[in-house]
């Protein structure tokens, strides 16, 4: 039985932005001011991944991917209907995308349900990458403080999570954070015996400190990098992006579209709802949107130069900054996905990209990625092996 019915208002999540309502315990509040979102019929009309990329030389995936993250509670903390997210995941496999991207937090436990549930019947044509890592009871749910990468906690992670996904192998099993309580020898360590019994075929890091990436690799091949990555927040781009280039990891992109903002549906009266995180950040503070809409600007004029949609223009950007380089936006919305895939079309000239940069180069982003509370996670190394 699905938890919760579709509003009959059927809200769209950029609409719901664009003209500033916000969700307060249950009731919508709008503001007087209504606007509509760009269109054209040259951004639906290319609906369809056709390219594939290979993430460490040797996993090849679809060169967008589907993020899963909010199929059980969205942004704006409505939960959206169970049937539509399987439509959503299934659509996205019909017009190409074969990488999809989940974790064990998401939920906990509920998007790795809703993903093994839709990929039925198709699950040899798919990738599957998912994530352990923070400090979850695997029988309960519940989140527990920190996290806990410890060997035989990893292996009775993987357990739930075969029997969630409705598989007998994970494509890709991410660390989700760097423990700092654990060496990285151990967690590498558990994630070989993983692969030597068939439940996991590749792994990779998220957010992960230079030397435990370096660590990591030396023990075993890491397939991929998974770091927060957008013309939003460009900080990979300093140490994390020419480690994978040097080393031959691939590297995808979480929030490829900076939780939305990218997509032009978030404006300086946007304000957001209780629970959703971007509420803390401070990038999206009435202090600092204004000043970074500025970059919203510059993607509009690129996307009526390039016949699409600020979203598209954004995921183009990033497929073009490397080969190696997969995006997962991820959505609720059926018009999303459609749209977001479609940028798969969407090329860059050697000049247009020179042009794009030296724009942008002159746009700067005000207030932090994450709250502190979260960033304190990221860029962690793990401790040394005694």
């Amino acid at each position: 039985m699905e938890s919760n019915k579709k509003d009959s208002t059927n809200f769209d999540r950029r609409d719901l932005f664009k003209s500033g309502l916000v969700l307060v315990g249950g009731a919508l509040l709008s503001t007087a001011r209504k606007t509509s979102l760009i269109t054209s019929d040259a951004k639906t009309s290319r609906s369809k991944v056709t390219t594939k990329r290979k993430l460490g030389g040797t996993l090849e995936v679809s060169s967008i991917g589907l993020g899963v993250q909010n199929m059980s509670r969205t942004y704006q903390t409505t939960i959206p209907t169970r049937n539509e997210m399987y439509n959503i995941i299934r659509t996205a496999f019909e017009n190409g995308v074969t990488l999809f991207d989940t974790a064990e937090a998401y939920g906990p436990f509920e998007v790795e349900r809703i993903l093994g549930e839709a990929l039925k019947g198709i699950r040899n044509s798919v990738v599957i990458e998912t994530k352990f890592g923070w400090n979850i009871d695997q029988k309960t749910g519940q989140r527990l403080p920190g996290l806990n990468s410890r060997p035989e906690h990893i292996k009775l992670v993987v357990e739930g999570m075969l029997n969630r996904l409705q598989t007998d192998r994970i494509d890709l099993l991410y660390q989700h954070r760097v423990d700092p309580e654990v060496p990285i020898e151990d967690v590498v360590g558990a994630i070989k015996d993983l692969m030597t019994q068939g439940k996991v075929l590749h792994y990779g890091l998220s957010e992960p400190g230079p030397k435990t990436v370096r660590r990591a690799h030396a023990i075993h091949p890491v397939t991929a990098i998974q770091n927060e990555y957008s013309l939003l927040w460009r900080g990979p781009e300093k140490t994390i992006i020419p480690l994978c280039e040097e080393l031959g990891i691939g590297f995808v992109p979480w929030s490829p579209l900076g939780v939305g903002f990218l997509t032009g549906a978030i404006d300086e009266n946007t304000r957001f709802a209780q629970g959703d995180i971007r509420g803390i950040e401070s990038r999206f503070s009435p202090d600092n949107l204004p000043a970074n809409l500025a970059l919203i600007t510059f993607l509009k004029n690129w996307a009526n130069k390039k016949r699409a949609t600020p979203a598209q223009v954004s995921l183009a950007w990033l497929l073009a900054q490397k080969p190696w380089i997969v995006p997962i936006p991820g959505t609720t919305q059926m018009a999303h996905i459609m749209e977001n895939i479609g940028a798969d079309s969407v090329r860059f000239s050697v000049d247009e990209l020179i042009q794009f940069n030296h724009e942008l180069s002159e746009i700067n982003i005000k207030g932090a990625r994450l709250p502190e509370s979260v960033q304190v996670f990221s860029d962690v190394e793990a401790p040394e092996k005694k």
